[in-house]
């Protein structure tokens, strides 16, 4: 079973942001595998799926970014040999880059920080360049919309490396 955790923080206001990254490259991952958010559990919206002939489950925790470790560590806790990838904003990386991490610290990511105290730092991530605005507040930018005529591509691109990782 692959399991596939976007980050992002629940709440409507907060679609088409930075922060949501994790969330948004999951909603093109699903539309792209015919797969739906119609579950609620490990506190988290799951759709499930299969891809490559394996089980595939899609996870965006709602727990809010922060406290993403409470449920990835149940998923890990009920599927203990599942393969994980997080997919995460990286404001240290140029907006619109991926870069794929076998594992690793959390840097300064709050959303990664919370799952590696539930976990550790064996889990795959992928993470999609927010880049900064050093003008900005960084909770303000991060929190800020982008532009999703820029992004589509990025979130396309983020989608086809996780397939292409799990193929």
């Amino acid at each position: 079973m692959n399991i596939v955790v976007g980050l992002g923080n629940p709440d409507s206001k907060y679609k088409g942001t930075y922060h949501n990254l994790g969330f948004e490259v999951l909603d093109v991952l699903a539309q792209k595998l015919g797969i739906s958010f119609g579950k609620n559990k490990f506190k988290a919206l799951v759709g499930e799926g299969v891809l490559n002939g394996e089980k595939i489950m899609l996870v965006k925790p709602q727990t809010y970014m922060n406290l993403s470790g409470e449920s990835v560590v149940m998923l890990k806790e009920k599927y203990k040999d599942a393969r994980l990838i997080v997919v995460v904003d990286d404001i240290d990386l140029p907006r619109g880059d991926i870069r794929y991490r076998q594992h690793g610290s959390a840097g300064t990511h709050n959303g990664l920080r919370s799952i590696v105290s539930y976990i550790g730092q064996d889990f795959e991530r992928i993470k999609v360049g927010a880049g900064r605005d050093i003008s900005m507040d960084l909770a303000d930018y991060v929190l800020s919309k982008f532009d999703r005529e820029v992004f589509q591509p990025v979130l396309e691109k983020a989608a086809k490396e996780i397939c292409e990782r799990l193929s």
